[in-house]
């Protein structure tokens, strides 16, 4: 690896260094790091999105304000704001066999070096909201942008250096090679987004260096429509999140149960709203396809179900597809079998299989055989049945009565769950994944715990019995 890559050794060592020489950045020097970065986020906002936009093909400049600035400037806020209580020293209850003055405490400190491995479809997002976290535990970071963010890489490569060294942040473009070198490296923790298969590679990898990782991952998270949600209401959310980014969302809602007497109305519903929002496949509004190979398994998808008898709705008037552009049109499909793509893996596009149901517990056993995904979405005014389906369907987060919001709330911790990853960050919960929570002990000047030291006799056996009381 070092043969191939030497300069991702050598900025691990360079920014390992630097922690050795100032292991624990005080709360100003932590506050000056978040200010510098939400100054570079103010100073390159328009850039930025531009840039974005470049490498998808187009990006609508107003997504990436809504799912990729704001959020990043909120959160950089929220940390500010909290920081000096999440670095506050808890102090702990002593344990009886203590005795005397002895006290307990835990100590957030930093880890040291972090490595973050970035997606491409928020890659603003994903990579400058686990530096918030990074950043506020007091840690150094190298981050790897995705080989389909070139445009956004190039950017931030020649632009943080003027605001950040390369011994406290490094971005890194994928150059061949560069993703998998950087999983070898022996970081105090690395933060993977991206892929379930991916992710079982990253995992292996930092393993031999006993790395530990957080994993966000995707999943097929499902949306339920109760029979007692107002279907409008609940078709207007689920289809504002799901042709978002054009789909490409690893919270997205991936398929929706409807009752059975409910489906038709809720296509009908989507053939009128769609077209509100996106006039036609042109809309600058409506993100391309990342690329090619996406763009093709994306259509091969809606081919294959079409072929094995599934109906395949599109909703936008006029051409569905250009190829040249990578646009596919939003589209919601009936009677996907089982054994088709659409309904086998996830599908991060614009495309939503609708799904009738006519008992609830029915979904439930399904979901509950399924690999856990990063989300759910149930929708209903019952809280008895809200509460029957978060007790039975367990996911990484939860929005009741909309979709993805959970996840922009800086108070509330990201994550998956088994098969869609593990670990959390956002908000007192980054600052805790990327700081070593330190138990200390202070044993007291004068202690008893003498009277333990062998040889043992009647004083330790007394002392026993008034320990176990």
């Amino acid at each position: 690896m070092n043969n191939v890559h030497p300069h991702l050794q050598q900025t691990l060592e360079r920014q390992r260094h630097a922690y050795l020489q100032s292991p624990v950045p005080t709360l100003r020097q932590r506050r000056q790091d978040l200010q510098t970065l939400r100054r570079f986020v103010l100073d390159h906002r328009q850039a930025l999105a531009e840039a974005v936009s470049l490498d998808y093909g187009h990006r609508s400049w107003h997504e990436t304000e809504l799912t990729e600035i704001l959020p990043v400037l909120k959160d950089i806020d929220h940390a500010l704001k909290h920081l000096s209580r999440w670095m506050r020293v808890q102090p702990r209850a002593v344990d009886r066999l203590a005795f005397g003055l002895a006290r307990n405490r835990v100590v957030p400190q930093p880890l040291g070096v972090v490595g973050v491995i970035v997606p491409w479809n928020f890659p603003i997002n994903l990579s400058f909201l686990p530096l918030v976290a990074i950043f506020a535990a007091g840690n150094r970071a190298m981050v790897k942008m995705s080989e389909n963010s070139r445009h956004l890489a190039a950017l931030l490569i020649d632009k943080m250096p003027a605001y950040f060294a390369p011994e406290k942040l490094q971005f890194l473009d994928e150059t061949g090679g560069v993703g998998v070198a950087f999983s070898k490296l022996p970081f105090d923790h690395l933060l993977f987004t991206g892929s379930t298969q991916t992710g079982r590679s990253v995992m292996q990898a930092a393993a031999q260096n006993l790395c530990p990782v957080t994993l966000e991952l995707g999943g097929r998270s499902p949306a339920i429509v109760c029979d007692d949600f107002d279907l409008h209401t609940a078709a207007q959310r689920i289809l504002y999140v799901k042709y978002l980014n054009a789909g490409q969302i690893c919270t997205t809602v991936d398929h929706v149960y409807v009752p059975r007497n409910r489906v038709q109305d809720f296509v009908r519903l989507a053939q009128r709203l769609v077209p509100q929002r996106y006039a036609d496949l042109n809309s600058p509004d409506l993100s391309s396809i990342i690329n090619m190979q996406a763009y093709a398994r994306l259509t091969a998808a809606l081919d294959e179900a079409a072929a094995l008898g599934a109906t395949v709705v599109p909703l936008l008037p006029g051409a569905t597809r250009d190829d040249a552009a990578h646009r596919l049109a939003p589209h919601v499909v009936l009677n996907a079998p089982a054994n088709c793509a659409l309904m086998q893996r996830e599908i991060f596009g614009p495309i939503l299989p609708v799904i009738p149901y006519d008992n609830l517990d029915e979904v439930v056993t399904q979901m509950q055989q399924a690999p856990r995904p990063l989300a759910f979405y149930p929708f209903s005014h019952d809280r008895r049945k809200v509460q029957h389906l978060l007790e039975r369907v367990m996911s990484g987060g939860v929005s009741v009565n909309d979709a993805l919001f959970h996840v922009g709330q800086t108070d509330l911790p990201f994550g998956g769950v088994g098969a869609s990853g593990m670990g959390h960050y956002h908000g007192r919960e980054g600052f805790e994944t990327f700081s070593k929570l330190r138990p200390v002990f202070h044993q007291s000047r004068w202690s008893t715990l003498g009277l333990l030291y062998p040889p043992y006799g009647k004083t330790i056996e007394t002392l026993l019995k008034f320990l176990a009381r």
